[in-house]
């Protein structure tokens, strides 16, 4: 019997030591030498400051900011733990809200967004500044969605609308690869910026 337990336990702890503790070094350890940005985080600096990480989405409420797009992430109630409240941009519980598209909830919302972005400026409104993305911690919007959001910028901050409007063309991020993805804008990024 021991013949055939002590193989098994030199296997298993050997794939222990290989797939547990050297491949996840080495695996770290080239991330950080090849791609040191990406993986200490994306981290995005303003006056040298950390502000946030380009990889999960921030709330922004002041005019002065570009809103992103919202998240339906949420997390336990502090009142009632068999409950849930909205958590926006939560990394701990990402996902999207599962809401059909005729739920109540979600036309509710979505008519109530509308809304407040048609008093904010009447032109088309963009279809990300009022739904969710599936991990609900998107970071990125259209550049549609900020062309949107360039009047109320640049009035909140007292600048003239062309420098706002440059601002985006120039932080508009190309398709990855030229065919992945879409044309985006990284809210972050533009207030750090701005």
């Amino acid at each position: 019997m021991l013949k055939q337990i002590r193989p098994a336990l030199v296997i298993m702890v050997a794939m222990t030591v290989i797939t547990g503790i050297a491949y996840p070094l080495a695996i770290t350890g080239i991330a950080g030498i090849l791609f040191p940005h990406q993986a200490g985080g994306s981290l995005i600096e303003k006056d040298g400051k950390v502000i946030g990480s380009g990889l999960i989405g921030q709330t922004f409420a002041d005019d002065k900011y570009f809103h992103g797009r919202p998240s339906a992430t949420t997390d336990t109630d502090p009142a009632d733990a068999t409950k849930t409240v909205p958590a926006p941009y939560n990394a701990q519980n990402s996902g999207g809200s599962n809401l059909a598209p005729t739920a109540k909830s979600l036309v509710d919302r979505v008519k109530d967004d509308a809304g407040k972005l048609q008093a904010e400026n009447a032109a088309k409104i963009p279809v990300d500044l009022v739904t969710t993305s599936a991990s609900g911690l998107d970071p990125d919007i259209t550049p549609a969605a900020a062309d949107f959001q360039a009047a109320r910028v640049a009035k909140a901050r007292n600048v003239p609308e062309a420098t706002i409007r440059q601002l985006i063309a120039d932080h508009v991020q190309d398709r990855t690869l030229g065919v992945l993805g879409e044309p985006r804008v990284n809210v972050l990024r533009l207030k750090s910026r701005a």
